[in-house]
């Protein structure tokens, strides 16, 4: 495998024919981070199939030493707003930073609400925004928490896992526009799972004080991984089909979206027992309209399929993708402009994603330190030679990708 030792540059080439077999997914990494946490407020329980993500593996070194002076959560937004969380409720004294991305991205809405909640937070260097000092948790809940739900649904996420320990239980009320629910709702059921009571309302989250129970569980295949594959079969060559085992019908993850944007793109998604099978059809639509507000993660993968397959498509909810591991919305314009294609607005907070001709020639991809772009372009490769620089970032959620790719029929 490619892992743990990467190249600098990977180009990739399809052979030519169909695309067909089986193809591995990692473990859920949504899943992974959470069941980590209410795993260890719970004090105990088997978990399975834990992902191999990068963050998923920091996050359990991390837990492993939660007494630990200092934390490093490196790139991972997960880490750094559910530890944060679960160190503040532990009444940790400990800092917690990461890489200088990381540092740029905005915490003063969760760490607003654990001051709220009793916890002791300083800021090490801008108003906002890690690095942060925990000093402890002089513990105090029962009255609603006002939450806006418009950056980042994880700190709604960090928030309830530690309710279970909030006296009085914690009442949080949601306002502005509220993105990913999805998560948020996944995060409720893990929570129920080891015992905890939760209820989920349009506008209002409670979470009774009720102690987690250790509980077993074992973690679904990653929807989020399984949309390059989805790209990879719209755009291989006719009567490509693949089978990727490990997806359930019923899903926790939003990101099983994928299944029904990519209809329109030309792929069908089978059920079966052990997974879905994905059949490449000939209907396609001319244009859609699709919003990500509850699926960002999946908005790099269909602006690069829709170019590939010449469908146009009218993209809004992506306001999310300014704050993530770059600035998606400019990382996709400027790398779909070196293929002929456009990502331009339209209107308030609409993008539409088109190209005319698109052409794959040994284009180089720029990765911009984001695991998404990296794995949302590779699939260009089935239209000529591509090259992708910095291919490590795949660590991050799906370390065995390019491996993956090379079972597939890939030359690497």
């Amino acid at each position: 495998m490619l892992h743990p030792q990467f190249p600098d540059t990977l180009t990739l080439r399809w052979p030519g024919g169909p695309l067909r077999g089986t193809a591995l997914l990692p473990a859920s990494k949504s899943e992974s981070n959470r069941a980590l946490i209410i795993r260890a407020l719970a004090g105990g329980g088997q978990l399975s199939n834990l992902s191999e993500a990068n963050d998923t593996q920091l996050m359990s070194r991390l837990l492993a030493h939660p007494a630990a002076p200092e934390f490093d959560a490196e790139d991972a937004g997960t880490v750094m707003r559910f530890l944060t969380a679960f160190l503040a409720a532990t009444g940790r004294h400990a800092s917690i930073s990461g890489t200088p991305r990381m540092l740029e991205r905005p915490i003063g809405v969760l760490v607003d609400a654990l001051r709220q909640l009793g916890a002791d937070i300083e800021y090490v260097g801008r108003e906002g925004y890690p690095p942060l000092q925990l000093r402890g948790w002089q513990a105090r809940g029962g009255a609603p928490l006002s939450v806006r739900g418009d950056i980042s649904s994880q700190f709604i996420s960090a928030l309830m896992m530690i309710g279970p320990l909030v006296p009085g239980g914690l009442h949080l009320q949601l306002t502005g526009h509220v993105g990913s629910r999805p998560y948020i709702l996944m995060t409720a059921a893990l929570m129920r799972h080891f015992g905890a009571e939760v209820d989920v309302q349009e506008r209002e989250v409670h979470v009774a004080p009720q102690p987690y129970q250790p509980a077993d569980y074992a973690v679904e295949a990653d929807w989020s991984a399984a949309s390059y594959w989805y790209s990879l079969v719209a755009l291989a060559p006719e009567g490509s089909q693949l089978h990727l085992p490990g997806l359930r019908r019923q899903s926790w993850q939003g990101d099983q979206a994928i299944a029904r944007l990519m209809e329109p793109l030309g792929v069908h998604t089978e059920f079966v027992d052990d997974g879905v099978v994905l059949r490449q059809t000939s209907e396609r639509a001319a244009r859609v309209a699709m919003n990500f507000t509850d699926c960002p993660d999946l908005a790099q993968t269909i602006a690069v399929a829709a170019a590939a397959t010449g469908v146009v498509v009218d993209m809004t909810g992506l306001e999310s993708l300014r704050i993530k591991e770059t600035d998606r919305i400019l990382a996709l314009q400027t790398e779909l402009a070196k293929f002929g294609a456009g990502m331009a607005p339209e209107g308030k907070d609409m993008f539409r994603v088109s190209a005319e001709r698109l052409h794959v020639q040994g284009q180089t991809v720029e990765t911009y330190h984001d695991h998404r772009m990296a794995m949302a372009f590779a699939p260009l490769a089935l239209r000529g030679r591509l090259t992708v620089n910095t291919p490590a970032v795949v660590r991050k959620s799906y370390p065995f990708f390019w491996e993956e790719l090379r079972q597939a029929g890939f030359e690497l």
